[in-house]
């Protein structure tokens, strides 16, 4: 990473120790703050917000809002047409491209799954939909966003060139079809992104992830009577499993890519030759490479015909880039660094789910995820959070958000 400020030598060294101490009470005022963290994660977790309810995405929104608006930090909308809304949150000035600190407020579970399954503890074990990813991420981006703004408040972040963003987005969930055109236009030119994903339950933060596209195929084919004629039918069933073997046969575990249909239907009843079917794919690479190559491959199975007089449709329903190690790789030292002086370490670890990272590191944006609270079982009823581990993580992110004005 490039340095920010043209500064000599010894004006740099004044500047890092400067930050050092800034970080230093930073710390200290998180330090204090870990039963407001949980009473707002509470909060933000009995709140419904799953991807499709837009007014209980918002609604979560306006919570983190309220608690922003609170400490004077200005906020501001980014509509969306279907989904929910994008919150951006801002301090700090000075010209320099800003420093990122991203999470999303969507869930996976339906509507009314609060009632039934709130907010629970056992010690400082949460649970709750949504506890881990990521709300308890959405929480730790509020407070480190509120501490460094308490500097600021005090003089001293006039010494960091450049603002702090925190952007919370509503639809991460399902692919992001509208939140990914608020990131690019945040993102664009950024000096670095802190995106608040869950911890691994190894303790390490996220260094690289698979990019991810999910396709829906259309077959259409001529409906004809199973026993008096079926000659005359044309299957868009048999088609279509014609096109699954091949499909499934691009999976090549070595090179990381993976392919899976995992859901079909099609047809009206046993005795007709079915006059039309569908599937849903789903794609998993490395680099954009193999992205290419993959999307190349699957457009020309589709396309095919594999069953005469039958022919195939290919949509892509929503896409995820992948996140590559080289794009968090200086960042992930600097979070090392910095979480050693708070008292854990940590490293870099992939994983095969897609977040929004990708879209930020194919930017060439430096990136690094998993930086929120330590949590596991994800999109499940036994998703939990490690509440201790609240304090540390935020402790973490701050630090490195002010020594990267003295890179």
């Amino acid at each position: 990473m490039t340095s920010l400020l043209a500064a000599e030598p010894q004006q740099q060294g004044e500047l890092s120790r400067l930050m050092a101490a800034c970080a230093d009470q930073v710390c200290d005022w998180l330090a204090g703050q870990q039963q407001a963290m949980i009473d707002c994660l509470q909060a933000l977790v009995d709140t419904d917000s799953n991807s499709y309810d837009r007014d209980g995405v918002n609604a979560a929104g306006a919570l983190i809002q309220s608690w922003l608006e609170a400490d004077g930090i200005e906020c501001v909308w980014h509509a969306n047409e279907t989904y929910g809304d994008a919150l951006e949150a801002r301090i700090g000035g000075g010209q320099q491209a800003p420093v990122l600190l991203m999470g999303h407020r969507d869930t996976v579970f339906p509507k009314g799954t609060v009632e039934q399954r709130p907010f629970t503890r056992e010690g400082m074990k949460a649970f709750g939909p949504g506890v881990a990813d990521m709300k308890s991420g959405l929480v730790l981006n509020c407070f480190v966003l509120r501490a460094l703004h308490q500097l600021q408040q005090q003089g001293k972040m006039a010494m960091l060139p450049f603002p702090v963003v925190a952007l919370f987005t509503g639809d991460e969930e399902i692919g992001s079809p509208e939140g990914r055109h608020t990131i690019r236009r945040v993102v664009e030119g950024a000096r670095a992104v802190f995106n608040a994903e869950p911890g691994r339950i190894s303790g390490n933060v996220v260094s690289a992830r698979k990019g991810g596209a999910s396709f829906e195929i259309q077959v259409q084919g001529k409906a004809a009577h199973s026993g008096v004629n079926h000659a005359d039918g044309a299957s868009a069933i048999g088609a279509l499993a014609h096109i699954i073997t091949a499909l499934h046969g691009l999976t090549d575990y070595e090179a990381g890519v993976t392919t899976n249909v995992g859901l079909i239907c099609g047809g009206m009843s046993s005795n007709t030759v079915a006059a039309s079917a569908t599937a849903k794919l789903d794609l998993r690479f490395v680099t954009l490479e193999q992205r290419d190559q993959a999307f190349a491959r699957i457009e020309a199975i589709v396309a095919a015909e594999h069953v005469p007089g039958t022919c195939a449709s290919l949509i892509l329903k929503s896409e995820f880039s992948p996140f590559e190690a080289r794009m968090s790789e200086q960042l992930l030292a600097l979070y090392k660094q910095q979480a050693a002086i708070v008292g854990f370490a940590v490293d870099g670890e992939f994983t095969g789910g897609c977040s929004d990272a990708g879209f930020t590191s194919s930017m060439g944006v430096p990136t690094l995820c998993g930086t929120g609270p330590v949590g596991a079982k994800m999109h499940t009823d036994a998703e939990f959070c490690l509440l201790d581990t609240f304090v540390p993580r935020a402790q973490a992110v701050a630090r490195s958000v002010l020594m990267l004005a003295a890179d």
